[in-house]
């Protein structure tokens, strides 16, 4: 008789649904609004109707954004194999219309993510995980922890790294008289940089945030990221190019590249804040940026040599174009020493244990030779600088 009861309800909220001309044109979406309104009607303690709708307006997004995936075992089995099918079809469907571009080059035989990505990742997926985890209060010797969010945040950087592939190609092929493009004709080259660039048009995220906003994890900052990891992408195509073709290039160009530069960093951390549920630290997220400023400047001095040779944005080069050979060291100091200041003020602003935590890392890192050393230890050594690029990378 129960059910009988039920059912008759649910005929009752469709007709009336059908007369005031709320109904969907598919069965499936009728039968659920007629459960929802059903729900809404039914008494529920001392709340009346507008106290309800107050409660759906605040927290109907928070669920649908962090809860509905993890409320998903209180399903029966087969109730849940049900849901699974219809999430996977749900995804792949938003993925097909959302994604304006496609990553299917012949780099990485029709994967949207290849394992050479992957490869390259993993190493900024450590660092990542080794010092910035303690701004989580997570500790990355415990591999619950580790492996929780793992799935996403690899995936996430090694799509980064995959754009990224790209993109070094497209610099490589469109800087002439390179080693790595002696063997191969200028028409092919052509052909394929146009294919590689067409890549970056659209939406190069697309496919990524489709799958982030399918797991409630997406929002505008995050997006932000990914913005600034296009914005990059198309300033070191553009300075370079100016480089290889000896035109000029300006300081601001070159300093919001370098800014955006660790912008995957920033993404993974404001990720990591979604999957636990937190808000974001601003505090937290200032210091690491300017850490992030100077880890970058380290890893160009590091890297000098290798990035002229490979045609690759590095702030010393940039720097040696905009004021030449023998000033360009000294105006790289001063905004090494100017970022150094505001990042001791910040690291004197955090807790106590975790500004000890992160100088300890950074010193684990120094002895590594890893992302974090040099300058957040004050030890600076500025390369030789290359004057004429052109007879350095004939000569190599």
């Amino acid at each position: 008789m129960e059910e009988l009861r039920k059912l008759e309800r649910a005929q009752a909220a469709l007709e009336l649904m059908h007369r005031h001309g709320v109904s969907p044109s598919d069965p499936d979406s009728d039968r659920f609004l007629s459960n929802l309104l059903l729900l809404l009607i039914q008494p529920c303690g001392e709340l009346d109707m507008d106290r309800k709708f107050n409660l759906i307006n605040e927290y109907l997004p928070k669920i649908l954004r962090t809860l509905i995936k993890e409320a998903s075992h209180l399903l029966d089995w087969d109730d849940l194999m049900k849901l699974e099918n219809k999430d996977s079809r749900y995804f792949q469907s938003k993925v097909n219309q959302k994604s304006n571009c496609s990553l299917q080059t012949e780099f990485h035989n029709g994967d949207v993510v290849g394992l050479n990505a992957m490869e390259r990742a993993n190493s900024t997926l450590e660092d990542f995980c080794r010092s910035y985890f303690m701004f989580h209060e997570m500790d990355v010797n415990r591999p619950q922890s580790f492996f929780k969010y793992l799935p996403v945040l690899s995936f996430t950087e090694s799509y980064i790294y995959q754009l990224d592939n790209l993109n070094e190609r497209v610099v490589q092929l469109s800087a002439s008289g390179l080693p790595v493009l002696k063997a191969q004709s200028e028409e092919r080259d052509r052909d394929l940089s146009s294919e590689l660039v067409n890549a970056f048009k659209g939406d190069p995220f697309g496919p990524l945030k489709s799958l982030l906003e399918f797991r409630g994890l997406l929002n505008d900052r995050i997006n932000e990221e990914f913005k600034s990891g296009e914005e990059f992408w198309a300033l070191e195509r553009k300075l370079c190019s100016a480089l290889m073709h000896k035109e000029a290039v300006s300081v601001e160009d070159v300093m919001r590249a370098i800014h955006l530069k660790s912008f995957d960093y920033r993404a993974l951390n404001l990720l990591l804040y979604e999957l636990r549920g937190e808000k974001v630290n601003e505090l937290h997220m200032e210091f690491l940026s300017i850490s992030e400023y100077l880890v970058e400047i380290s890893d160009d001095l590091f890297d000098y040599e290798d990035d002229v040779l490979d045609n690759s944005f590095n702030i010393l080069r940039m720097f040696v174009k905009i004021y030449g050979a023998s000033a360009a060291p000294t105006m790289l100091a001063k905004s090494i020493t100017e970022a150094e200041q505001k990042y001791d003020r910040l690291l004197k602003a955090l807790e106590p244990q975790l500004s000890a935590k992160y100088q300890k890392r950074c010193e684990e890192a120094t002895a590594e030779g890893g992302r974090m050393g040099g300058p957040l230890l004050g030890k600076w050594s500025i390369p030789p600088v290359i004057v004429d690029e052109e007879s350095y990378r004939s000569n190599m």
